[in-house]
């Protein structure tokens, strides 16, 4: 969300000064040569010889509606040393882009050899002057606190270039610490009693690779319940499956108004905790939901079947195909092999109780005759 910030992405400073040279320019009017000296301006980049940077990372969840957003807070501390290459004195002009553009930025400020100097700040960058004496050397340092949202990177060059004595410590307060695609590990890794301590140090490196570091993400309520929804079907097949198995193996008649019964108390679940994560926590929520449905469904099938049915073969496959099944959402990255291992298992052990089962005489529909009076039911 805007208003808590953007992802940062901070590049080095840069540091430049005008250079002046005198050309000659020839010129031809009716038929005569007229040579005059031009004078042109230029900018000249200084070479960033050593960078010294220190950032630390807050990580602060906010929510939002049923979303969560991973906040942060940063403090950059960056030391940058420039030098004067030539033996005239320049008037020098430090430049600092800002990481983001909608972004607040507090105690920002910049130092020349430890002294604080005026800043001139524009819409992406702030930029201070400043004479350099030949062969000087530079110390620009620059420091700030603000706000970014899900990922911090640092942009050593616009394209590949080089990188001389870089050194880029990260501390944060999370353990959860993940990497963005294409970018450079850390050199260095110290866990601290609340967090990491990352380092990256080069002595002269040259590449087009970012450093970064993303932030872990909470678990999103909406849309995890969104995704339990969608695959209710799949898990409700599966528990009418199984119910169809026991309640043939048993010989019991379940007429299918006791299925449309038991859909409607399966899919409560589903219903109750689309409305109930937005007012509860997501785990409180699940749990509330899974008992509801569980004792609809066995409450009902108590009267219809027997307790013990109720309770034990039924009660057991809707735990299993129901509150497992939707508990796989939970794991992130390993949902799919969880559900695939669970129809595995399912398969093989309805496979071992039906395979000595004779399915021709098990469906055999008894020939009802009139016998007296009545009717007599024989088997064909």
């Amino acid at each position: 969300m805007s208003i808590w910030g953007a992802p940062q992405e901070q590049c080095p400073p840069s540091a430049s000064y005008e250079q002046t040279e005198q050309k000659k320019v020839e010129t031809e009017t009716d038929g005569h040569k007229t040579i005059r000296t031009v004078s042109q301006t230029h900018s000249v980049q200084l070479s960033l010889d050593a960078s010294r940077i220190t950032t630390t990372l807050a990580l602060e969840y906010r929510q939002r509606g049923l979303l969560w957003y991973s906040t942060y807070v940063v403090d950059f501390v960056g030391a940058y040393t420039f030098r004067n290459p030539t033996s005239d004195p320049q008037l020098v002009t430090y430049r600092f882009r800002f990481p983001a553009a909608h972004a607040t930025y507090d105690g920002l400020g910049m130092e020349l050899n430890g002294r604080p100097l005026p800043a001139a700040s524009e819409k992406e960058d702030i930029s201070i002057t400043a004479p350099l004496a030949p062969r000087e050397i530079a110390i620009l340092r620059v420091v700030y606190r603000s706000h970014g949202l899900g990922s911090w990177r640092y942009r050593l060059a616009d394209e590949v270039g080089q990188t001389r004595d870089f050194t880029l410590t990260v501390k944060t307060n999370f353990k959860e610490v993940d990497f963005p695609l294409n970018a450079l590990s850390p050199t260095e890794k110290r866990e601290t009693p609340t967090g990491w301590e990352l380092t990256w140090r080069y002595t002269n490196l040259i590449s087009g690779f970012q450093i970064g570091v993303t932030m872990p993400e909470r678990l999103q309520p909406g849309p995890l319940a969104g995704q339990i929804s969608y695959f209710a079907p799949v898990s409700l097949l599966l528990f009418f499956f199984l119910m169809f198995i026991i309640t043939t193996l048993r010989g019991i008649d379940l007429h299918p108004m006791n299925y449309f019964f038991l859909a409607a108390a399966f899919f409560a679940f589903h219903l109750l905790l689309a409305y109930l994560v937005d007012h509860i926590s997501i785990y409180v929520a699940f749990l509330v939901c899974s008992f509801v449905s569980v004792f609809l469904v066995v409450s009902y099938l108590r009267l219809v079947v027997g307790p013990r049915f109720a309770l034990v073969e039924a009660g057991g496959a809707q735990f299993i195909y129901l509150v497992l099944f939707s508990y796989a959402f939970f794991l992130h990255g390993f949902t799919g092999l969880a559900v695939t291992v669970g129809c595995i298992v399912t398969l093989f052990v309805v496979m071992q109780m039906t395979g000595r089962i004779c399915w021709a005489d098990r469906f055999e529909k008894p020939d009802r005759t009139p016998v007296g009076g009545g009717l007599k039911t024989q088997a064909r």
